[in-house]
């Protein structure tokens, strides 16, 4: 059972946890057209501060956008609603999952002319993957072709495709799936961006076949800041097995390093030099301990 905070922010107002609800014949329910994100707020020297909110409400926007699905509300009242929800909660640090969808009116598959319902909900919650190393299992399903959706929305019905990859590792001892597209070349995991080094260069797949993430843009960034070249290209299967290292970006994974991929091994089955410098970068970032990004938070006043 996940950890829940008091209240929630559905369509303008805060609402107990356990009364949060919509009816059953919820369009979004049965046909899986909404949007979201997921966001997570860390614990500072100055309080709560909300990672790259701005960025996170603009990707939002665009997804819903991709269905047609129009907000009731401007981006900056989205922002300021985020900023309520993690003020209220009482957390110094958690996760947030802002969900817009189409709600119950009628049915088929064309959702216009349902009413657009908008929640806000955060919570405590701590690594995503709990270890310091994962094995991942390249999925028997591929990623969602580009030309099937708009693969750069955030968008609810997409993660069916991750829920099948997550089933096939039950009752192995996987910790994630990986997925390639139709060419056979990488992608990325059930929900994070896949990043590998080899001599010292750091490798993952360009744009176009995968979310846009918004912890990878900074990963990519922190990485060259540090003075690492970072390359966006095409990956195949046996070059990552070639790699010296391989990690997982996420707003959930965070930073996390992949011990193999399909049994491979990579260097001696820890964290990589060049994986624990980027992991140490990116916590000092969202704690507030880097000066050079504080843009990248939005402090939570208490009052």
């Amino acid at each position: 059972m996940m950890q829940t905070t008091e209240t929630i922010w559905q369509n303008g107002k805060f609402v107990p946890w356990a009364e949060a609800k919509i009816h059953v014949m919820t369009h979004t329910l049965h046909y899986g057209g909404g949007a979201f994100e997921g966001i997570r707020f860390y614990s500072t020297s100055q309080g709560p501060a909300i990672f790259r909110l701005k960025e996170h409400v603009d990707r939002l926007f665009y997804s819903a956008k991709t269905l047609n699905l129009e907000l009731p509300y401007s981006k900056e009242e989205v922002i300021e609603a985020i900023k309520e929800v993690v003020r209220n909660s009482n957390l110094e640090s958690g996760y947030i999952r802002p969900i817009a969808f189409y709600g119950y009116g009628k049915m088929g598959v064309n959702p216009l002319g349902n009413p657009v319902e908008f929640v806000i909900a955060c919570w405590p919650w701590g690594a995503y993957l709990p270890h310091d190393s994962i094995d991942v299992k390249i999925s028997s399903y591929i990623r969602i072709h580009p030309d099937s959706s708009v693969v750069d929305a955030k968008l609810c019905g997409h993660y069916v495709n991750g829920i099948l990859a997550s089933i096939e590792l039950q009752g192995t001892h996987y910790h994630e799936a990986l997925f390639l597209d139709s060419k056979g070349k990488i992608t990325e995991g059930v929900g994070e961006n896949f990043f590998m080094v080899k001599n010292k260069i750091i490798y993952t797949p360009k744009l176009g076949g995968i979310l846009a993430g918004i912890t990878r843009l900074t990963i990519i960034q922190l990485a060259q800041d540090l003075g690492y070249e970072v390359i966006e290209t095409d990956i195949s299967l046996e070059e990552a097995y070639q790699a010296d290292e391989a990690f997982f970006t996420g707003t959930a994974a965070e930073v996390t390093a992949i011990r193999s991929i399909n049994d491979r091994v990579f260097g001696e089955g820890g964290i990589g030099e060049i994986t624990a410098l980027i992991k140490e970068a990116f916590l000092d970032l969202v704690h507030g301990k880097n000066p050079n990004y504080m843009e990248y938070l939005t402090f939570i006043s208490k009052s």
